[in-house]
């Protein structure tokens, strides 16, 4: 073996010496404190509005419902327990934005971008009112979000960005970091600059804030079953009838917030895939290694790649690091055999001491991966189905976290029959291109993925694949 092989064998020795101890479970949700599940349903139940789904986007509708009407009769049923899936498993990215970045609703809905940009930040202001207002405990923090450019073409790339929105005058708040900037605020050898967003993201423990929500429903009097899948819903005269394992839920409306799981409604479930996503929580730091790189600020951090990485301190000065690899299972069934993948793991631990070589000899206590509610605009959509009695947002794409309030808000402007400034923006009334039938979704996905990162092997130049998924608004830039 070559010496250059085996030093790099070596390397990698000690990096997957990092991941010995590390549980296959969710940080997040490995928690003395975790609540306990409430009993499922038995019997028959009668309600005014079903919610179906327990985590964010079902927790949020609930919420709202109540506070909009106090006299509302609310039921939310969970299959397993709330925020057990990808409510509980995030990075606690808590953004703003409503369009999964500035840059994919400017290219997608350029006439109503500044209200879109209006009603994201508006919305991330109701979300940490409303984490004071009900107490919850979920280590908020508005510090904002680092955008950081690796390689000198991602450089060049936040800079033509950052002139396009200034141009615009989406620009507010964003400031654009040179090496020694971005390096003062997070020291990794890796920076070349960043684009600095100061008040658009928050940083929080995502399991707490879900479990702080499940508080919340039940103090304003909604009715929660755990463990109590809904399994079939039909029209039952002037409302719905849901099946449930051990009963039945009659109901006059019902918002559906199952996300990454088939829809209750079957023509929604070609709009999204799942995309199983993979992160590493590190021990805790010294105070001698938080030191070497600095991060006095506690921005949340994501670098600029095709294939990227997400990465944060939890309230006790861990580091999460997420991302990259973003794997679709063939045939698109969410299942748990898919939530952990040591190749990945091993792939995050490199790529975390590469950035970070000052934190050699750190070890990770948790590793583990979810499935994102993937869709081909990579932002939510909306509807409704059953003569409008049943709403239905989906497709958040990783950046739920935020806007499911916003689209908890839309499904119940849509139950109303109202017309508000939500339900006349045509982010909520158009829908995105649906996924095509197997075998064409896998090597479609399979072939994007490949040529993301030969992209960014290559300066950045998007092949002819990438350049026709441009064209047809597929969006695959991330």
């Amino acid at each position: 073996m070559a010496a250059g092989a085996m030093n790099r064998t070596e390397r990698n020795d000690r990096w997957t010496a990092s991941l010995s101890d590390a549980k296959p479970v969710p940080y997040w949700l490995d928690d003395p404190g975790r609540p306990g599940a409430r009993p499922a349903l038995t019997g028959d139940e009668r309600c005014d509005l079903l919610v179906v789904g327990g985590g964010y986007s079902g927790l949020w509708t609930a919420l709202l419902a109540k506070e909009r009407d106090p006299g509302r009769d609310v039921v939310l049923v969970e299959g397993r327990e709330i925020g057990w899936a990808a409510s509980g498993r995030n990075g606690g990215f808590c953004a703003a934005s409503l369009t999964h970045g500035t840059a994919n609703g400017l290219a997608r809905w350029p006439a109503e971008i500044r209200k879109l940009e209006e009603l994201g930040a508006a919305n991330l202001d109701a979300i940490e009112a409303a984490v004071a207002r009900y107490s919850i405990d979920c280590d908020f923090e508005r510090t904002g979000e680092l955008d950081v450019a690796t390689q000198p073409h991602q450089l060049a790339e936040l800079r033509a960005f950052h002139a396009e929105l200034s141009e615009a005058g989406l620009a507010d708040g964003l400031e654009l970091l040179d090496a020694d900037q971005v390096r003062e605020q997070v020291a990794s050898p890796t920076f070349l600059g960043a684009l600095y967003d100061r008040d658009g993201v928050a940083m929080l423990h995502p399991a707490k804030l879900a479990w702080g929500l499940k508080q919340a429903c039940l103090d304003l009097g909604v009715r929660v079953y755990e463990h109590t899948p809904a399994t079939r819903l039909a029209s039952n005269g002037a409302g719905l009838a849901v099946r449930t394992p051990y009963g039945r839920i009659f109901a006059q409306h019902a918002a559906l917030g199952t996300n990454v799981f088939p829809s209750l409604v079957k023509r929604v479930r070609s709009y999204t895939v799942p995309v199983y996503d993979y992160a590493l929580m590190t021990e805790p730091l010294t105070a001698a290694q938080l030191e070497s790189i600095g991060w006095k600020n506690r921005q949340g951090l994501g670098d600029s790649a095709n294939q990227f990485h997400y990465f944060r301190l939890s309230a006790d000065n861990r580091v999460l690091w997420g991302g990259y690899d973003a794997i679709y299972p063939y045939g698109g069934r969410v299942r748990e055999e898919h939530d952990h993948r040591p190749e990945t793991y091993a792939k995050l631990a490199g790529h975390f001491f590469t950035c970070f070589p000052q934190l050699e000899g750190v070890r990770f206590t948790h590793a583990w991966g979810g499935a994102i509610d993937t869709c081909t605009r990579f932002s939510a959509f909306f509807g409704t189905a059953h003569g409008g009695r049943v709403a239905y947002a989906a497709g958040y794409t990783g950046l739920g976290v935020g806007a499911t309030r916003f689209g908890a808000d839309v499904m119940l402007d849509l139950l109303s029959g109202e017309r508000t400034e939500r339900t006349e923006l045509e982010m909520v009334r158009t829908k995105p291109l649906p996924f095509p039938p197997e075998p064409f979704a896998y090597t479609g996905i399979a072939l994007t993925k490949w040529s993301l990162a030969r992209a960014d092997d290559n300066g950045g130049r998007r092949n002819l694949w990438l350049k026709a998924m441009d064209t047809l608004g597929l969006g695959f830039d991330s």
